[in-house]
């Protein structure tokens, strides 16, 4: 019998993918963006995925939805977006209207009481406001009924080709009598060993690959991306056409030796190791460890911040099998 999960904030897919490749059964996917629901219903056609706020499921709705169906783990990545007042003036994080989808998440939890679940969220929450804002989501957790570990985890160090640091929240009920992180791996993969062997491809060229499409640059960006060299930045740019303001992780090349800086949303002025372009669809999803099988809905925009938000899946895999072994080892 497989272990069931309820994922919510579930975007295009990547932790669900990662725990169903360890075996287990989403049975519910709950997700705000019409858009992102499309693309997790076209890779999970046997979860049944809601799409609303989940503020308007009230606790009678979530009774009803789950009577008489055992859960066994929750997972999902609540977004937060208060960092910056919370702690000034000793306000609380959660107690910041941006960050209440955390409490909303808990009162999913508090409800259905699952044996595990997770939370993945951004590692500037560990140090923020001191660690005090790290202490409250455990008081918070402790309220519940649940034993909590954390731990900040880089994708890096468990087969993904991509420097990517996030917290992993992980609380047990009493009938689990422990849990440890996966273990890093040692071998380091290169963004090269994950994408140079799709088609080559010019600005604004496309390929039979699903997703392997380059943007259209301009003239004058492809005239400052050639002077950009492998593992490059804006430095290598004469002064006089060089960006003078802006991200300075923007204008940079990828380095073909190493792993890929973090996948986010927007990657449009980070060039490929060896073409003249931005990295397309494909390679942002491979960088992900989505698998080239794995279907995305949506403008290319869309569909690259639905990938940047992502929890990578071989990630997901890998603390997918450390949730199953605290199942069933009891």
């Amino acid at each position: 019998m497989k272990h069931t999960v309820i994922d919510l904030f579930c975007g295009a897919g990547g932790l669900s993918l990662g725990f169903h490749k360890a075996g287990f059964n989403t049975i519910y996917a709950l997700e705000f963006n019409e858009v992102y629901a499309e693309s997790y219903k076209l890779n999970f056609p046997n979860t049944y995925i809601e799409v609303a706020d989940i503020r308007e499921i009230n606790d009678e709705m979530i009774k009803e939805k789950f009577k008489n169906i055992s859960i066994d783990v929750i997972i999902g990545g609540p977004p937060c977006q208060g960092f910056s007042k919370a702690g000034n003036i000793g306000r609380m994080f959660l107690e910041d209207e941006r960050n209440k989808l955390f409490l909303e998440y808990l009162r999913f939890v508090s409800i259905i009481r699952p044996r595990m679940f997770l939370i993945e969220n951004v590692a500037a929450l560990v140090t923020h406001n001191k660690g005090k804002t790290m202490d409250e989501i455990i008081s918070a957790i402790h309220k519940i009924g649940y034993k909590v570990k954390y731990q900040v985890l880089n994708s890096v160090n468990y087969g993904v080709p991509q420097e990517r640091r996030r917290v992993f929240i992980v609380a047990y009920n009493e009938t689990i009598k422990d849990f440890t992180f996966p273990k890093k791996n040692e071998q380091i993969i290169t963004i090269k060993d994950a994408i140079d062997d799709l088609p080559k491809l010019n600005s604004g060229e496309t390929s039979s690959v699903d997703l392997h499409y380059a943007m259209k640059h301009t003239e004058q960006m492809l005239k400052k991306m050639s002077y950009v060299k492998d593992g490059g930045n804006r430095m290598d740019i004469p002064e006089e056409i060089r960006p003078k303001s802006g991200d300075i992780r923007k204008y940079i090349r990828y380095d073909s030796t190493k792993p890929s800086v973090c996948v986010t949303g927007d990657m449009r002025k980070i060039f490929h190791y060896s073409q003249n372009r931005a990295l397309t669809c494909r390679e942002l999803a491979r960088i992900q460890t989505f698998p080239d099988s794995y279907r995305f809905f949506g403008s290319s925009i869309a569909i690259q911040q639905q990938i940047g938000n992502a929890v990578p899946p071989k990630l997901a895999y890998e603390v997918a099998k450390c949730f199953l072994r605290s199942l069933e080892n009891e």
